[in-house]
């Protein structure tokens, strides 16, 4: 395929598949730019392999919407390994005169793994909420309707989920 098939073919894919790819994308990572950068790596890994596009397979969205899972457990992936810090300072470095400013990714590491082990703690009810209020982003009338309970039901769970996980932290040993 030439030049101009191939952006016709990626634009034919978009425009058939497109709507479906980012509306899964989107619910999946509830941040508008990594699902806009699944949708396009998925369209790119089909580029890659016009066979599973063959007309003779059937309708390519299946193999679409698989890749695209593959492509977002990758990157989950990814960003666990490598899990971004915020910092006022954008090299991660510091200051060479302040050691205490440097960077340290396994300390964040670690907070990471306790907290994830201080929520497998909390009822299945109290976990949920907190994941979808602080992890996913989520206001408390999306949290409601997520988990479909009323809007002050996920305010009352969120108070007491964070009571009992700074409970569960103290158990384990972390200080307030």
């Amino acid at each position: 395929m030439g030049e101009s098939g191939d952006a016709e073919l990626i634009r034919l894919l978009h425009d058939q598949h497109g709507a479906a790819l980012w509306a899964v994308a989107l619910r999946t990572t509830a941040d508008r730019g990594r699902a806009q950068d699944a949708v396009q790596e998925t369209l790119l890994r089909a580029w890659r392999h016009p066979d599973a596009l063959d007309p003779s397979r059937g309708n390519p969205r299946p193999w679409l919407l698989r890749t695209l899972r593959n492509v977002l457990i990758d990157e989950w992936r990814a960003r666990s390994a490598r899990p971004e810090l915020l910092s006022e300072d954008p090299d991660g470095v510091g200051s060479a005169s302040d050691p205490r400013t440097v960077t340290d990714h396994a300390e964040a590491a670690v907070q990471s793994w306790t907290v994830a082990a201080a929520l497998d703690r909390l009822s299945a009810e109290h976990r949920a909420v907190l994941v979808e209020c602080y992890y996913r982003g989520r206001t408390v009338g999306e949290a409601a309707a997520v988990l479909n309970v009323p809007p002050g039901t996920v305010k009352s769970r969120v108070h007491y989920a964070l009571r009992a996980l700074r409970l569960a932290l103290e158990e384990m040993g972390v200080g307030s």
